[in-house]
């Protein structure tokens, strides 16, 4: 079944791959298109990821350059696609919605891909220049940084990458409250968790493992987090509205 799918309850456990096959396949062709676009300006994008360096990076195998430029290529490539990648995904969830609810795709693709965009701009203007100058200034006097091409576009990229999925936790709490799953009496009443979660996802994502960056990454996940109670609110509202409607209709 494609974009004329029965509802989810009406599916069998075929369908529902076959599906997914579907949509993971225009997923992945609209990746590649948008890598091989990417191939025009992966350059230019390496240079720029290598300027809070300030140096020229080394490589240590005969292929490693090349290597570097492709994962490059296919970094912007994610990015360049992800409006693309959240619409399928999307098309995946959206027949088990029901009718007036679909309309929300106006909402989640373009929002999500705002939200994706603020954190990777926020991890590249604000983190990922305190990580790499606490990192290549750590006993200077002893350490002379000089690093290879695949680890450090490696670690950038994935930081990028990271932080800007984690911006994302406004809008999935949305939805979630949206369609009853959570609410925000439970997200105000369980905060201590979410700091300490918060915690631990900042320093599994935080690139160096200096405080100062960890707190860094910290301070805009709460802030998220306190949106995400706010948002909670209006779609659990929205939730009880509708269901509201349903019970008193005939």
């Amino acid at each position: 079944m494609s974009e004329q799918a029965a509802p989810i309850e009406g599916q069998t456990i075929l369908e529902h791959i076959n599906d997914l096959r579907i949509h993971l396949t225009r997923a992945l062709i609209g990746l590649v298109v948008a890598t091989i676009i990417s191939f025009t300006f992966s350059q230019q994008v390496l240079t720029f990821l290598i300027e809070p360096y300030g140096n020229v990076l080394d490589v240590i195998s005969p292929t490693e350059g090349i290597e570097t430029y492709f994962k490059v290529a296919l970094v912007c490539g994610v990015i360049l696609s992800m409006p693309w990648l959240l619409f399928q995904l999307w098309r995946f969830i959206s027949p088990g919605l029901e009718k007036n609810e679909k309309r929300y795709v106006y909402i989640f693709v373009p929002s999500a891909f705002l939200l994706f965009l603020t954190g990777v701009g926020f991890a590249w203007f604000v983190l990922l220049p305190a990580a790499i100058n606490f990192l290549s200034t750590f006993m200077a006097d002893i350490f002379e940084a000089r690093w290879i091409s695949r680890e450090y576009i490696s670690f950038a990229t994935t930081f990028l990458i990271w932080i800007g999925l984690s911006f994302e936790m406004p809008l999935i709490i949305y939805f979630l409250a949206r369609f009853g799953i959570v609410g925000p009496t439970t997200l105000r009443e369980q905060w201590r968790f979410a700091i300490v979660g918060i915690a631990v996802i900042a320093a599994a994502i935080t690139p160096s493992i200096d405080p100062v960056t960890m707190l860094l990454t910290m301070v805009p996940l709460l802030i998220l987090y306190v949106l995400s109670i706010l948002l909670a609110a209006i779609g659990r509202r929205q939730f009880n509205k509708v269901v509201a409607l349903d019970d008193e209709s005939p």
